[in-house]
């Protein structure tokens, strides 16, 4: 057993898009607009930003919300600043941990929350 992919729910497809690809540097490797789901890299696993319609309320539950996956950068500083100064939305700095990690917590377009790790 691997996994494959974290799904994360969205409603503004095309901006979640360039958030993942262009904000993040995450190498798309597949994006299908009609489908509405699109693979963004992590070096094995992905991932997978999955469009919610409207009228799909079990789908619109899952967008906005803690997504539970941290992405380790080698200085959560300096991506920190990089990511802050394109628009990118944290809730804080990044805060040293008791454990000894830094955190940071950022938000896609939609209010997804994916944690930086340094």
């Amino acid at each position: 057993m691997e996994l494959y992919a974290v799904r994360i729910f969205v409603r503004q497809w095309d901006k979640a898009c360039e958030f993942y690809g262009n904000k993040l540097g995450l190498t798309q490797r597949f994006r299908d607009d009609q489908m509405g789901w699109a693979e963004f890299d992590l070096g094995g696993p992905c991932f997978g930003i999955e469009r919610v319609s409207a009228e799909d309320e079990e789908g619109n539950a899952m967008v906005g919300r803690f997504v539970g996956a941290s992405l380790r950068v080698a200085d959560i500083h300096a991506t920190h600043n990089s990511l802050a100064s394109m628009g990118v939305q944290f809730d804080s700095p990044p805060q040293e941990q008791p454990w000894g990690g830094t955190l940071a917590h950022m938000k896609d377009p939609d209010g997804n929350v994916l944690t930086l790790l340094g």
